[in-house]
């Protein structure tokens, strides 16, 4: 339940700097001269298929949010035993971060108009996204190869559940970050394009932090962190 509080107060924190943005605690009843018109056009100044993105990424947000709640709900019971953390799984961890950095590399470089380094930038992040996938097969098939498998264990369930439920998400990335990088080597460099290099690298970033959250709650690290605030509530 805490995961999820957490959450949400994210999301206040994020909707409220949009809030604010958009002038919302102006008071145009104290305002003198000629009011300024209403603009006809989007008053976010946002394109469309970014709004739509946010939206979708607090959706997936939550799911991972109320996984993250179940995890730590069923870890009480005392059938919990959690399986050994494969180290492939830092590896992973560094190889996201370059693909990370390489699509917000690529954004820069297509807001600029190179091209040469928008297409390497895109190619580096979609290598490394699948060796970050081929990392994660290789976390599975060293847990099932030491007897922990699916079925095993309720955490070993869990485990599998959430890294593949986030390859899921990365795979569906993937297909965007296909296209876009195909319209970059067909020589387009217009609005459009740098739109999607832009839309890439939220997907990604989102995806990042979304992971380190879930290496922290995988590798044990958070049940101790609330163990100890624990005991400073009672």
């Amino acid at each position: 339940m805490s995961v999820i509080l957490v959450f949400l107060m994210v999301v206040l924190g994020v909707a409220g700097w949009w809030l604010l943005q958009q002038r919302i605690t102006s008071k145009p009843w104290l305002e003198q001269g000629i009011p300024a018109a209403y603009p006809d056009g989007d008053v976010t100044h946002q394109p469309t298929a970014k709004i739509a993105l946010v939206v979708f990424l607090a959706v997936v947000g939550a799911l991972f949010a109320l996984f993250a709640s179940a995890y730590f709900m069923r870890m009480e019971y005392v059938d919990w035993q959690a399986p050994p953390f494969p180290r492939v799984l830092w590896l992973n961890t560094g190889i996201l971060l370059l693909a990370s950095i390489a699509l917000h590399l690529a954004v820069m470089a297509a807001r600029k108009g190179h091209q040469d380094t928008l297409r390497l930038a895109l190619v580096t992040a979609a290598l490394t996204t699948l060796a970050f996938l081929v990392g994660q097969l290789m976390a599975w098939r060293e847990l099932s190869l030491e007897g922990y498998l699916l079925d095993g264990n309720p955490a070993n369930s869990f485990f599998y559940l959430i890294t593949g439920l986030h390859g899921l998400h990365i795979v569906g990335g993937i297909v965007a970050l296909s296209r876009t990088t195909t319209s970059a080597f067909r020589g387009a460099h217009d609005e459009k394009l740098t739109l999607g290099v832009e839309l890439c690298a939220m997907y990604w970033h989102f995806l990042f932090i979304v992971w380190l959250a879930m290496f922290v709650v995988l590798a044990g690290w958070a049940s101790d962190f609330i163990a100890v605030c624990r005991q400073f509530l009672i």
